[in-house]
């Protein structure tokens, strides 16, 4: 009777515990970043939708999906737990768990290793191991190459791009069992759109960046010349990329007339955004862009 009175009481004590320490839960999941999470299981949702070869199995779907997004959601935590120095200097991070210490380092290392370790594991399981294999290679790209260059490179943006576009090419692979053309082009227009959109942000958060000592553009270059340039020119690339899921056979033609559109809207705000340099344009670009890949994406699934 005492030892079950103790297993009670313990059992107890765990909802008391929640209670007292309501934020420990949420911590945790913010630094998964979740909101940024969405556009990763957003993009591999439909990555896989429009890779299989017939009506696909929703319940694999939702396995690879959930697999790539805990792979995300852990490359998202060891960042942080690599970053907590950097992210204590600027405003608009500083409050995250890490540095305002209500997690401690081992502890969010040893959460973002097992994010990663079964996400990998159950996407290899669920779909196939070249998708794991590109989950993988996510987790590489992002951790061992972009997050330490970062604080050297203005090319960093560029690279950081790769892992951020892999997510769409990962559910079409886990779909389809292969890297084919679909897949690339899929891949190739989150990559192209992610430059505009980050280089309104590095603009938007300059001060931020200077302040932590990361050399993005805007920082090394105040007058934002070759931002703007930057923003424009992959702007004007994505506007052809994003039609070409027609001419793949991916979609019909009414796909192809609302991109076209949107691809035009995407150039005309990076285009004043080049010219003006100014925080309006900057806000305007950014919420064009977070705008437009929600839309061509259900474009593309609800005419593929």
């Amino acid at each position: 009777m005492k030892a079950d009175g103790r297993a009670q009481g313990d059992v107890a004590s765990v909802p008391l515990a929640l209670a007292r320490h309501p934020s420990t839960a949420y911590d945790y999941l913010s630094l998964t970043k979740p909101r940024l999470n969405l556009l990763v299981v957003a993009t591999s949702c439909a990555g896989y939708y429009l890779g299989a070869p017939s009506a696909p199995d929703w319940i694999r779907m939702g396995e690879a999906v959930g697999a790539t997004a805990l792979v995300a959601g852990g490359a998202a935590v060891l960042n942080q737990v690599y970053e907590r120095e950097t992210d204590a200097l600027m405003r608009r991070t500083r409050e995250r768990p890490l540095p305002d210490g209500r997690i401690a380092p081992p502890e969010a290392r040893l959460f973002g290793m097992a994010l990663s370790a079964i996400g990998v594991t159950w996407l290899a399981l669920a779909a196939n191991v070249l998708a794991a294999l590109l989950a993988v290679a996510t987790l590489v790209v992002y951790l061992v190459v972009y997050t330490p260059m970062k604080r050297r490179s203005t090319s960093a943006t560029l690279v950081g791009a790769i892992p951020g576009a892999l997510p769409p090419l990962i559910g079409w692979t886990a779909a389809h069992g292969s890297v084919s053309i679909g897949g690339l082009v899929l891949f190739a227009i989150v990559f192209l759109w992610q430059i505009p959109h980050f280089m309104a942000i590095a603009w938007l958060y300059r001060d931020d960046y200077r302040q932590a000592g990361f050399p993005m553009l805007p920082v090394v270059e105040p007058d934002g010349k070759r931002t703007g340039r930057q923003a424009l020119a992959y702007s004007l690339a994505l506007l052809p990329m994003s039609l070409v899921p027609t001419f793949a056979g991916i979609t019909g033609w009414a796909y192809f007339a609302l991109a076209l559109p949107l691809g035009i809207a995407m150039v005309v705000l990076s285009a004043r955004f080049a010219s003006e340099r100014t925080v309006l344009a900057a806000r305007w670009l950014f919420f064009g862009s977070i705008t437009y890949l929600p839309l061509i994406w259900v474009a593309m699934v609800l005419d593929h």
